[in-house]
């Protein structure tokens, strides 16, 4: 199997895997927090962004939050 095809494949299994979240998730509205140990490091800050941009192209609505970690823990329990 060529590099291509393989690359291909491996594409494929991850939206295979993905499909029933996107669809479970699409028009929905999730909060995300976002860290300050995110928010310190430029590559991780980098792929966050990326991260939330793929949520709203996928038809996620997210809201990003920053802090509130135990009161967002409470209202999860």
């Amino acid at each position: 199997m060529t590099d291509i095809a393989a690359t291909a494949e491996m594409q494929a299994a991850l939206l295979s895997r993905a499909l029933p979240y996107m669809q479970r998730y699409e028009n929905k509205t999730v909060v995300v927090k976002y860290g300050g140990h995110a928010m310190g490091d430029t590559e991780l800050g980098k792929a966050f962004a990326r991260d939330i941009a793929l949520l709203k192209q996928s038809g996620v609505n997210p809201i990003v939050v920053h802090g509130g970690g135990p009161q967002i823990g409470a209202m999860l329990n």
